[in-house]
């Protein structure tokens, strides 16, 4: 039988597109993910970008959970270091009392943005340039225990609501170092291979050597993250890769960037240096028709000793995503797409033309 298969929502906006129409998407893709069997949709925190629409997973989480019934909603994640530990336990707590067992709290360490838009965000130098991300956690989870020593001066604040608990935590890294950590607290660990392929497998295995149980987490749970482009054929793929070329040429270079559609896309021509700067990121790519997509993921899966797979694309159009999601599930062997629960909330309708 398949390990779990999820989705990470990055919420892309189309060149030419709003921010309105992207998540109006969202909320239909993450309907399909969960009548085709998806486990899990979460979605990241991202700052100072125009070409996405989402810096707070939070909301995202709250807002598709009403339109959802089944699917795990998370984050993947929630940047710890530009937030209050306490902040963060209340809201969580709160999204687990609204919507009971269907809330995943996966939590970063990077800032997901630029270095001048991480001070606005942690407001000071030393919360800048400080790797304090530990003891962040021990916070948050002392927060959730009430765990903190008898003379911490925090040792007197419940987080409310005061009778839910934090839902399930992840940590998720694209390095040794979260691996490490996760498996030191005892805790699951999601690995972001569409950051940092290459150790991806080594990683997850320093994971579960290293792995010391806890009290929420007797044994190890890994998952790994992919960075998919799915096309109808391989061609089509290699053809829909001009898009994150283009974009992620854009990226490197410090310019605002959106995705460009397949049109514009294969009208321009990459920066031959840029490009070449952008190798670290599209070079963690899995491109390719769904079967070969979904083949090469098993392998790195069963490479990893992955528990769950998470899948992620970057490309910004629907249709683009819809096949995904459709085409991984199918060669995933998913059962055929359910009925739609009745009792879902319809999706508000939200002008695409503004």
């Amino acid at each position: 039988m398949s390990i779990p298969i999820s989705v990470l929502d990055l919420v892309q906006i189309e060149k030419g597109a709003t921010s309105a129409k992207a998540l109006v998407e969202s909320v239909e893709l993450a309907r399909e993910a969960e009548a085709l069997g998806y486990s899990r949709y979460w979605f990241a925190e991202h700052h100072n970008s125009i070409g996405l629409a989402s810096g707070a997973p939070e909301i995202m989480i709250a807002h598709v959970a009403n339109h959802t019934s089944r699917i795990r909603l998370g984050s993947g994640g929630v940047m710890l270091p530009n937030h209050a530990p306490l902040k963060i336990a209340e809201v969580f707590r709160l999204l687990e009392a609204l919507h009971p067992g269907r809330i995943d709290l996966g939590l970063g360490r990077a800032p997901g943005t630029d270095q001048l838009t991480a001070f606005a965000l942690r407001r000071s130098e030393q919360a800048l340039t400080g790797d304090d991300y530990p003891q962040l956690l021990a916070e948050l989870l002392a927060f959730d225990t009430e765990g903190f020593p008898a003379d911490h001066p925090f040792r007197k604040i419940v987080a409310t609501p005061s009778d839910v608990p934090l839902p399930p935590i992840w940590l998720l890294g694209s390095s040794g170092f979260s691996a490490q950590l996760a498996a030191q607290v005892g805790l699951s660990f999601s690995f972001a291979s569409h950051i940092n392929r290459s150790i991806a497998a080594q990683a997850l295995r320093v994971y579960r050597e290293q792995f010391t149980p806890s009290d929420t987490h007797p044994e190890p749970r890994a998952m790994l993250a992919v960075g998919v482009v799915v096309g109808e054929s391989q061609e089509h793929a290699e053809q829909l890769m001009r898009i994150l070329q283009i974009g992620f040429s854009d990226l490197v270079a410090g310019r605002p960037y959106q995705m460009p559609t397949l049109e514009e896309a294969l009208q321009k021509t990459p920066d031959p240096l840029e490009l070449q700067r952008a190798q670290g990121f599209l070079g963690n790519w899995f491109v390719g028709a769904a079967e070969t997509v979904a083949a090469e993921i098993r392998a790195l899966a069963e490479e990893s000793q992955a528990d769950e797979v998470m899948i992620t694309t970057a490309l910004p159009n629907q249709e683009d995503r819809m096949r995904t999601v459709r085409g991984l599930a199918r060669e995933w062997g998913m059962p055929a797409p359910v009925e739609e629960d009745q009792n879902v909330f319809t999706p508000l309708t939200v002008s695409m033309t503004e």
